[in-house]
């Protein structure tokens, strides 16, 4: 099972960005996926995750400006990020929960990360 994550590079500040995450491979189900940034001189954090049926859930720094969304059939998931701010700056990371079809095991999956840059 792999993750490929792509759509980061540089963008202004008020800007905007669509991240996209798809999944390949072995695949029985794939349950929660979600999306976390790592800083410069910072932990991991949790951006906003999403369950199989479409509930998402943010934190509040990006509330009302990031939207998560996913395409079942594509096994896809996306971060629409607005607005972004210098403080968005970081590595994204897509993650997904996943049940593996050959071996019927269930483990969390990450991306490899994808840049984003918000500077003018």
């Amino acid at each position: 099972v792999q993750l490929q994550a792509s759509g980061g590079g540089l963008v202004q500040p008020g800007g905007s960005l669509r991240l996209s995450c798809a999944a390949s491979g072995s695949i029985f189900r794939i349950n929660a996926m979600g999306w976390n940034r790592q800083a410069p001189g910072k932990q991991r954090e949790l951006v906003a995750t999403i369950t199989s049926d479409g509930r998402s859930n943010y934190a509040d720094s990006v509330k009302g400006r990031f939207t998560i969304s996913r395409d079942n059939v594509k096994s896809t998931v996306y971060l629409q990020m607005n607005s972004l701010k210098p403080e968005d700056t970081a590595v994204y990371y897509c993650n997904a929960d996943i049940i593996n079809r050959a071996t019927m095991s269930r483990g969390n999956y990450w991306g490899q990360g994808t840049h984003v840059t918000v500077s003018s």
